[in-house]
């Protein structure tokens, strides 16, 4: 089959066309031929020699396909009703950028009624790690606030409308005008440009000097001081990524006195059982947003996997340089279909 492969840690560059064996399915797995592929913020990390692999997993990076199955273990597609010509969606720990991809039967979802692969490839990463997140461990109900950093990103995109799903009020913080009024079409009620304006005074004086109740962070560094001032009383800070640094200081105190919980996870390295009960959260509750239309893929761009002249950069080096630079709104995708 045709993948992308790293070649060695680096620029965008290292990404380059190559062939690998057909993979097989084992138990408890489908085999996916592959039509579209999602580009995450961990495919750049493990690009560039920073985000491990799980023991395990495929090396070929990519966590989330779109495609049809072409075979799979008996006993699991009769037992989750999945069968061979089936589309279907796909977490993945890894192997995402390449023409096959085998996937545990429980991380499969099938793709929602009226979108496309290339729409329902953007789907599994942001989805999943927003449930997780926003829902099971920040425990956001309607009513509350969620701060979201980073509104225009693809998790950023996907929590704002989850979030609006659920009945909660969703402020984001953006790195420019453009992107906030991008947030703001989205469905968020209110948009900070983070560069010209402190996000923890804003956020108080939209919520009337109480503070917001969650507040889903992929920033960390620096920033956790100031959420910690962000949030209300018995507020949630859950982070999922550390773009501002490892290292956190902030004001203990404050966290005994307001009853403040800060937690955090990584989604990769979970089990498939973990994974599985997301997927069935999100069947239950989200994909019939999704059918419906309340909730949308936002697609930024989309790349052919592979250049068909020789000595051109790969779709997903074109992807992560872009990703990498910052102006997208939205996800970015890599269509195989075409390649």
């Amino acid at each position: 089959m045709n993948v992308i492969e790293i070649q060695s840690p680096g620029a965008p560059a290292v990404l380059v066309p190559a062939q690998r064996p057909d993979p097989v399915a084992g138990a408890g797995e489908l085999l996916i031929r592959v039509s579209a592929s999602g580009v995450n913020r961990p495919d750049v990390l493990q690009r560039r020699g920073l985000y491990p692999v799980p023991p395990g997993a495929s090396d070929i990076p990519g966590l989330e396909v779109a495609g049809v199955v072409v075979a799979g273990d008996a006993l699991a597609m009769a037992a989750s009703g999945f069968a061979v010509g089936d589309r279907v969606c796909a977490l993945v720990a890894g192997g995402g950028y390449a023409e096959l991809c085998v996937a545990p039967v429980a991380q499969c979802l099938p793709v929602p009624k009226g979108l496309t692969d290339i729409e329902a490839a953007s789907l599994p990463e942001t989805f999943f790690t927003v449930w997780s997140n926003v829902f099971d461990r920040g425990h956001l109900q309607a009513g509350e606030t969620l701060l979201i950093q980073g509104g225009s990103s693809g998790i950023g995109v996907t929590a704002i409308q989850m979030a609006k799903a659920a009945g909660a009020t969703v402020i984001v913080t953006a790195g420019s005008d453009e992107k906030c009024q991008a947030c703001l079409a989205l469905g968020a009620d209110h948009a900070i440009n983070y560069k010209t304006t402190d996000f923890v005074a804003e956020a108080k004086r939209l919520t009337g000097g109480v503070g917001v109740n969650v507040i889903l962070d992929m920033v960390a560094g620096d920033y956790v001081a100031r959420e910690v001032e962000a949030l209300a009383e018995d507020g949630r800070l859950v982070i999922i990524a550390v773009q501002g640094g490892l290292e956190s200081g902030f004001n203990a105190g404050a966290v005994l006195r307001r009853r403040l919980t800060i937690t955090g996870s990584t989604l990769r390295p979970r089990s498939i059982e973990f994974k599985g009960a997301i997927a069935r959260a999100l069947r239950d509750n989200v994909w019939p947003a999704l059918e419906s239309g309340r909730i949308k893929p936002v697609i930024h761009s989309v790349f052919e996997a592979q250049q068909a002249q020789a000595g051109m950069p790969s779709g997903a080096a074109c992807a992560h340089a872009l990703m990498e630079s910052n102006q997208h709104v939205g996800k970015i995708v890599l269509n195989w279909v075409g390649a």
